[in-house]
């Protein structure tokens, strides 16, 4: 009997997070309901990441969990990254499995549920170029701050990554698909844009680059921010820094990963540029827009780090006073030439270092937002806070803001940032705090 009710669960990125909406949005065109929790869904799929060992692991946790007290379970489908890494071996690893999906196949899951309705158990990990966003239903709903897809797969090839073997090589979708779908947003409510790729600033379209189509996006009525992620230093073009200086609309908000302080260890990891080279991207955004906040990505214990080359990292997160950032130990993937590399770092060296790492980027942290105190800005209403009458909204600069307000879900209501903690801040609106 084909299922009717479904849940799904995305793991890792934010692209997971844009998939798992629109496979949503898929099977709710096919008649089925999103299911309140598992024990109620007849299909669950787990939308999967590979980029660690630890989240590859938890995805086959989840799939032993999934047997009910009573014996049954729901149809399991293995979806994501992890699903393209290991294909049918997947099925041999847990019988649990019914249906393996790609990240570039999932437009196939009607016709996989209704075969592995009848007991057999497809395979799909073809990685066709963009043929799934024809397939895919127009959006109808939307969060006020929604993601859009405009860029998959990667060239780079850094020696630690899967992404270009689970997601293929750079493709980007066309120009008319992305402003039609960003129209679409803005319809079904959207106030922000979130532009997502694996290398999001590599998009183009014949001559045209992102920051065309940031310009463009800017025009599309109902759209009051864009933000995009993750971007690629090498990527960075004078005319998406410029971008940042003259469209309103882009907000003050780069995420720009480095991964090393030491340029020793940036070439061990095929990174294609320096920290010389990177920190002159930076400078060239911070005089487009001075108000900008500066995000990054950064791996610990890769192969062959001393303590210099770590130490190096915490002299470029000193230097750069990331408004935010990501920190983890490395984790070899099998495949990736990183993975068989002598001088493999011990565990403990790992955590050490990454517990040294975060504090100093909270450091950082707490001291840009300490620095917008008083400031007067907007923020886009996104849910409810805790206590009754508050809401919580994100600043122009991503900050989590707390305020008491009768704003609803998708209102940009004017601010004054009051206090600041590590991870959010307190604000009040603007006729309040005048009266």
């Amino acid at each position: 009997m084909n299922p009717t009710t479904f849940q799904i669960k995305s793991f890792g990125c934010q692209m997971n997070v844009y998939d798992g909406e629109r496979m949503a949005e898929l099977l709710q065109a096919q008649g089925m309901s999103p299911a309140a929790d598992r024990e109620e869904a007849d299909l669950v799929v787990l939308n999967t990441c590979h980029i660690r060992e630890k989240a590859a692991g938890k995805a086959y946790s989840d799939v032993g969990r999934l047997r009910r007290e009573d014996g049954s379970k729901p149809l399991v489908a293995l979806a994501g990254c992890v699903a393209q890494a290991e294909g049918a071996e997947a099925k041999r690893r847990s019988p649990l499995i019914d249906i393996v999906v790609g990240p570039q196949a999932y437009h196939r899951l009607p016709e996989m549920i209704a075969a592995a309705s009848r007991g057999a158990r497809p395979v799909d990990t073809d990685m066709p170029a963009t043929a799934k966003f024809d397939a895919l239903p127009a959006r109808r709903r939307a969060a006020p701050s929604a993601f859009l897809t405009v860029q998959e797969g990667c060239d780079k090839f850094c020696t630690y990554c899967v992404v270009p073997y689970t997601r293929g090589a750079e493709i980007s979708r066309s120009w008319d698909a992305i402003v039609a779908e960003a129209r679409q947003l803005a319809d079904a409510g959207a106030r922000e844009i979130v532009l997502l790729g694996q290398n999001v600033n590599a998009w183009s379209d014949g001559p045209r680059g992102l920051a065309q189509l940031i310009r463009t996006l800017a025009g599309v009525h109902g759209v009051d921010r864009i933000r995009y992620t993750t971007s690629h230093p090498t990527d960075m073009s004078d005319d998406l820094i410029a971008a940042h200086g003259e469209v309103p609309e882009l907000m003050p908000y780069l995420h720009l990963p480095v991964q090393s302080g030491s340029n020793r260890i940036l070439k061990a990891m095929n990174r294609s540029h320096t920290v010389e080279t990177y920190l002159a991207v930076l400078e060239k955004m911070r005089a487009a827009r001075p108000d900008v906040a500066l995000s990054g990505d950064f791996i610990v214990g890769f192969p062959g780090e001393t303590e210099a080359d770590f130490e190096a990292t915490l002299s470029l997160v000193d230097e750069v006073g990331y408004a935010a950032a990501y920190s983890f130990k490395y984790s070899p993937r099998p495949g990736t030439p990183a993975a068989v590399m002598e001088d493999q770092i011990p565990r403990e060296i790992m955590d050490d270092r990454l517990q040294r790492l975060q504090a100093r980027i909270n450091e950082h942290q707490l001291a840009f937002n300490r620095s917008t105190v008083g400031m007067n800005s907007q923020i886009l209403i996104e849910r409810r806070g805790r206590r009754e009458g508050q809401m919580i909204g994100r600043s122009p600069w991503l900050q989590s803001v707390h305020v008491e307000t009768s704003a609803k879900p998708g209102d940009i209501v004017d601010v004054t940032l009051l206090s600041a903690g590590p991870n959010s801040m307190m604000g009040a609106e603007r006729q309040k705090v005048a009266a």
